[in-house]
């Protein structure tokens, strides 16, 4: 009787949930915040601020889309409306599971399309507080990832990841990252640099829902060394608007379609 009871509480009990590894949490992260929907397009409004308070604005407008499986390969085009000094410039990247991206980079005072080498990708994205790297995504197999502890940011229940990059490719020695355990968004990374000083802070400032996509609208990068930071805002955002894939090509990078740039 003793052990029938025992079988019928083991039977009664909830199942316990499976317990994410720090690898699973990243993946959900990189899938929420690169690869919701097939395509996606946003008007992005960049403004680089200067320690003193001088601001200078860049507007975009970036197109991406899916290939395969989520995590699979991706393309991504960037035209840029202003200011002067980048206007028509266009920016293109192919990316790719598990080996580096091409990147290339249209500048029309040139007239000339530059191949952005792989060692770049830590390189400031137009002058701005992003690299290369942080605009299209890391590849997770590029780092050793733990869950370092579990905690509340704001109203938010969080992971708190510790990745780690296997290789000095980049001008960081490690990062934390506040993943919202309900919706996998990064809320919060900071970068530690080769010294173990914090030297690089991101924030989601703000998160709406877009066709059923919670969808980080408005991030903000601060460089804690130089006092410098850059504030990024999606305006006109949206999914699966059946972006064709003869844009992807070095043709379009000197004239891109004005179907997919206004």
């Amino acid at each position: 009787m003793k052990r029938y009871m025992i079988l019928l509480v083991m039977l009664l009990m909830p199942l316990t949930a499976h317990a994410l590894t720090a690898e699973e949490v990243v993946k959900k992260s990189q899938e929420a915040f690169f690869f919701q929907g097939k395509d996606f397009k946003a008007r992005v409004v960049m403004k680089l601020i200067s320690k003193g308070g001088q601001e200078r604005v860049r507007e975009l407008t970036m197109l991406r889309k899916n290939y395969g499986a989520s995590g699979g390969e991706q393309k991504y085009f960037m035209y840029f409306y202003q200011p002067a000094d980048v206007k028509d410039m266009t920016f293109m990247v192919y990316k790719y599971p598990a080996k580096d991206d091409d990147r290339w980079l249209f500048v029309p005072a040139i007239n000339m399309v530059r191949r952005i080498a792989a060692q770049d990708k830590s390189s400031s994205f137009v002058g701005s507080d992003f690299t290369y790297e942080d605009v299209s995504g890391r590849d997770i197999e590029d780092d050793t990832h733990e869950i370092v502890k579990e905690e509340k940011l704001g109203a938010n229940d969080c992971f708190v990841i510790k990745s780690t990059p296997k290789k000095a490719d980049v001008d960081y020695s490690y990062k934390l990252s506040w993943i919202d355990k309900g919706n996998f968004l990064p809320l919060k990374d900071e970068y530690y640099d080769k010294k173990g000083e914090l030297s690089r802070v991101f924030n989601a400032e703000e998160i709406k829902d877009v066709k059923g996509f919670p969808t980080v609208t408005k991030r903000i990068m601060k460089n804690l060394l130089s006092g410098h930071r850059t504030e990024t805002t999606f305006i006109k955002t949206d999914y699966n608007i059946g972006i064709e894939d003869n844009l992807f090509s070095e043709r379009f990078l000197k004239q891109p379609p004005k179907k997919w740039t206004e």
